[in-house]
């Protein structure tokens, strides 16, 4: 298990530059479209802002040995997201800005012994994660939806750290089949750094860590990509 302490840097690092790309956006931008489909850039920044504000929960509540849910649901959460995005940039940016300093503060809370602690995204949810893996998935977040903010922050800009986090958080899913493909099995190869990632027999995949980790996402770039050996598998939805 990584120890959850050494991400923080990097992911403050991240979640400083959305900041400021969302600070730099001016009023008429966020209801403007988003990279993602039916997504404003508000809908973007909502989502983020709930996201950490329901880990930072999730977290205290391990620290405090109670165990609670990131969200009430899945219904109530994506209601809140649409009931989020329309408000006032100003609110938004606050909001989001709050957030992210609420998940530091419970990301401190949080005792050694209790990372190992399970979560649950919603209640009665048979699938859980641990608390160890809040930075990571966060990271992640941060990173991603930055990016779909479609607001001049594009994937090469990611640390080459960040690709190889991504990469091997899709690996370890389509090893798990939590993430769908249509290839039975295939080999990635990147060509930014000594790094590879065996997922069965089938073709092989080259590009930098940012263009595989976007593909992976299930949000194509393709074009980016070389293959040999058999077709390019198709990813599903992240």
């Amino acid at each position: 298990m990584t120890d959850p302490a050494a991400l923080r840097p990097l992911l403050e690092e991240a979640t400083d530059r959305l900041l400021a790309t969302v600070d730099a956006l001016d009023a008429d931008a966020f209801a403007q479209p988003s990279a993602l489909p039916d997504w404003s850039r508000g809908h973007v920044v909502a989502h983020l802002t709930l996201n950490a504000e329901g880990l930072a929960a999730a977290l205290t509540g391990v620290a405090r040995d109670v165990e609670v849910p990131m969200y009430a649901s899945q219904i109530a959460r994506d209601a809140e997201i649409d009931d989020l995005a329309p408000r006032p940039p100003a609110e938004l940016r606050a909001r989001l800005r709050a957030a992210t300093r609420g998940l530091v503060g419970a990301l401190g809370m949080v005792p050694p012994e209790s990372w190992s602690a399970q979560i649950r995204r919603v209640p009665d949810a048979s699938a859980t994660f641990l608390a160890a893996d809040v930075p990571h998935m966060r990271w992640r977040e941060v990173e991603i939806h930055h990016v779909d903010l479609a607001a001049g922050y594009a994937r090469d800009a990611w640390p080459v750290e960040f690709g190889i986090e991504l990469v091997d958080a899709a690996a370890d899913r389509l090893t798990r089949g939590t993430l769908d493909t249509t290839a039975p099995g295939f080999t990635m190869r990147a060509t930014d750094v000594d790094k590879g990632w065996d997922l069965g027999e089938g073709p092989l995949v080259s590009g930098t860590v940012a263009d595989l980790g976007w593909w992976l996402t299930g949000r194509g770039g393709e074009d980016r990509l070389s293959v040999s050996g058999g077709p390019m598998p198709t990813i599903g939805k992240w």
